[in-house]
């Protein structure tokens, strides 16, 4: 019998998708369940599974773009008849007349030609002067346009501010322990941000609205949903903390660990990344000392933390070696004011540098928290 497997839909609206990876190869024998290949759509990477067991031939390859419903392979369970002879057939059929097929195309299209290419410069060029064309991917592509229509479609301006981040290292160091055995996750920095952001937004909320399509209505939410920025083998996504103001900091770090992992394993589903009120991002993860990180539309302003060092600072007119990390705060001008921005920025300084009087209320709430 020959089951065929039709390309899925991620999602509302998406309608057609690329391959960005195969995993197993023409000819082999994948069990029911199996994932055999990823597909890029322009907001999330999926994961296509075998829906029996059998030999599976694909009918299409890396790169191709398909649309949702198309053909994608098919697995031919008859052989599930005789499986003694599996490996005798991995001899006649299937992976080796692939492969030779596989290696024809190269000859004429894609990437084979650039390897040659790449083979005669170096032969004729001493210098060794070369380059490769890599396609994009459909969620990179998303990513650049977006990016674009942002810098060409709002009046972004970013303001800055430094933090003293002994108090938040302090607590972080104390509880660690307890809280890493009480909840089963790290006590991290960015649940102490995404409290601190939500207190912001509730003392300046022009910072938690947004311009409707029109560009003649100003949204204002009475949630929180916060945006956090997540590195991927495919790029940054930007999963939704839903209603953060509601969560714990066990909740919060809970929620970030379960996003982390899912998007490590590309399981991610477009529905935890789709709204969002307010973004915040991490550079500092990758060593990021300052940066202008761009908002993430349709919101009207993101934050961006960074890398903390510690620096010579004046306090009370003595100098004193400080942990510092430096904030940014993107926004669109449009409708955010430069004053309301900047107190929004103090607002986070202010609670990430007293986190026990504004985030948690007074030291004996401090095992409740933790």
């Amino acid at each position: 019998m020959i089951l065929e497997i039709k390309v899925p839909s991620p999602g509302e609206s998406i309608t057609e998708v690329e391959i960005s990876s195969l995993l197993v190869n023409n000819g082999d024998f994948v069990k029911k369940n199996q994932v055999i290949a990823e597909i890029d759509s322009d907001k999330a990477t999926l994961e296509i599974c075998a829906e029996a067991s059998g030999r599976l031939f694909f009918k299409a390859k890396k790169g191709d773009t398909l649309k949702v419903g198309e053909l994608f392979c098919i697995i031919d369970t008859s052989f599930l008849k005789k499986e003694e002879n599996f490996l005798k057939e991995d001899n006649k059929i299937g992976v080796g007349n692939f492969l030779k097929e596989e290696k024809k195309e190269d000859n004429k299209i894609g990437v084979g030609n650039f390897l040659k290419e790449d083979n005669l410069l170096k032969k004729k060029n001493k210098f060794n002067r070369f380059f490769i064309v890599k396609k994009l991917t459909k969620l990179r592509q998303t990513i650049s346009e977006k990016l674009v229509e942002v810098k060409n479609k709002t009046a972004m301006l970013t303001t800055f501010n430094e933090v003293d981040m002994r108090n938040i290292l302090y607590l972080k160091n104390k509880y660690k322990f307890s809280f890493k055995e009480k909840h089963g996750v790290k006590l991290g920095f960015l649940a102490f941000f995404v409290k601190s952001c939500i207190r912001a937004l509730k003392n300046y909320p022009d910072i938690n609205s947004m311009i409707d399509d029109k560009g003649k209505n100003k949204i204002c939410f009475k949630y929180y949903d916060i945006n956090i920025a997540v590195a991927g083998p495919k790029g940054l996504l930007v999963p939704v903390i839903r209603n953060a103001d509601t969560l714990s900091f066990r909740e919060i770090e809970k929620t970030i660990k379960n996003f982390s992992l899912k998007i490590k394993n590309s399981t991610i589903s477009i529905d935890e990344m789709i709204g969002g009120t307010f973004t915040i991002t991490n550079g500092g993860i990758f060593g990021s000392m300052l940066s202008t990180p761009i908002i993430n539309p349709p919101q009207s302003a993101i934050l961006g933390m960074h890398s903390i060092v510690e620096r010579p600072i004046v306090k009370l007119g003595k100098i004193k070696v400080i942990p510092i990390m430096y904030l940014a705060l993107s926004y669109d001008h449009r409708i955010i004011d430069g004053k309301e921005a900047v107190g929004f920025l103090f607002s986070i300084k202010e609670s990430i540098e007293n986190p026990i009087k504004f985030l948690i209320g007074s030291k004996e709430n401090l095992n409740h928290f933790f």
